[in-house]
């Protein structure tokens, strides 16, 4: 799928789940004169993206874990850490990514639940950071026009140590399917901040951070499954 279109169907879910919301909430909106009650706690589960390209991509493999705690009414702390292999197999290379990964950081609730509904249209930011090796497979050279591409197999050169720190801009939906059940959709913009590369070739895929584009900026979106376990409550 081409950027520009997963982009536009990125912006298509978060706008179909925005109204799914608003629709559950308008079916219950005829109590009055009740005390509500915020729950706090952790929300903890894993990104079906990863599970689903496994299974579909034999190029791909790897898991995610995602969570939140809630600190106040509208801030969440949230983090997701994983662990990928992925071979990227392009024009002129083909190497395999192998490495793990944390991202740390903060979400805002922009939306206002009614009743006891604990739903969220979120902006958030995070600060991830990616531990990982490059495997060089194979490459392609042509130093001539007037000739054809010569293709040399490597055999496996590998090289660790790698690292990557990147900052990323998140918009997100969780909607409440069961009671502490939710389903979430986000979009993140990513941008690299420093990266430690082989000296053969620059990091064009990093472990949570996905592909690197040439202005070392990035995109990614996922699908999570998670649960709540509240703690304590507290009232709206």
């Amino acid at each position: 799928m081409k950027p520009k279109h997963m982009l536009r169907y990125c912006i298509n879910l978060l706008f179909l789940l925005f109204f799914t919301i608003s629709f559950s909430q308008g079916i219950g909106s005829t109590k009055k004169d009740s005390v509500y009650l915020n729950k706090y706690g952790l929300r903890i589960g894993i990104d079906l993206y990863n599970p689903i390209h496994t299974v579909l991509d034999d190029a791909r493999k790897g898991f995610e874990i995602v969570g939140d705690y809630r600190i106040s009414k509208k801030y969440f702390i949230a983090a997701e850490l994983g662990y990928i292999e992925n071979t990227t197999d392009e024009d002129f290379i083909n190497f395999t990514t192998n490495g793990s990964y944390i991202k740390l950081g903060i979400d805002y609730n922009a939306y206002e639940n009614w009743l006891d509904m604990e739903n969220m249209i979120y902006v958030g930011f995070r600060y991830g950071f990616s531990t990982f090796s490059q495997t060089l497979n194979s490459y392609t050279i042509n130093n001539d026009p007037f000739y054809d591409d010569v293709s040399i197999v490597q055999n496996g050169q590998e090289f660790d140590g790698l690292n990557g720190h990147w900052g990323e801009i998140v918009l997100g939906v969780k909607a409440e399917l069961f009671k502490n059940l939710f389903m979430g959709f986000s979009f993140s913009g990513k941008k690299i901040l420093t990266s430690k590369q082989p000296d053969n070739f620059k990091n064009l895929f990093i472990p949570g951070f996905n592909r690197v584009f040439l202005n070392n900026s990035g995109f990614s979106f996922n699908y999570t499954l998670s649960y709540l376990i509240p703690l304590y409550k507290k009232a709206k």
